[in-house]
């Protein structure tokens, strides 16, 4: 469980600092983490413009299948049993993650 927790929050960072902040050392990724009753919940924030998770073409389609990135959201949404982007109150992306024990 801690690998797919673990894989599961370095590639939502990584896609906020890339895809969301653009790299802009400016721009801050903020992570957090509560115990809930029914397991742990991670939240990560960038503060990009965001984007749509359906516009992001499926990996496991034929011509994606020898790529060397794009699997990020397919990883987090295979390691973790709930994943939810919204847009955050003064900008920027939230991904909300939850693991059940």
């Amino acid at each position: 469980m801690i690998f797919a927790i673990d894989l599961a929050v370095r590639e939502s960072v990584a896609n906020a600092i890339k895809h969301g902040n653009k790299f802009d050392g400016s721009k801050v990724v903020e992570v957090t983490l509560d115990q809930t009753s029914v397991g742990v919940e991670i939240k990560v924030r960038d503060y990009g413009s965001g984007f749509r998770p359906e516009d992001i073409p499926d990996p496991t389609d034929r011509e994606n299948l020898l790529k060397a990135n794009g699997r990020g959201i397919l990883f987090m949404r295979s390691f973790m049993d709930e994943v939810e982007w919204s847009n955050a109150d003064g900008g920027g992306l939230i991904v909300t993650m939850v693991k059940k024990r």
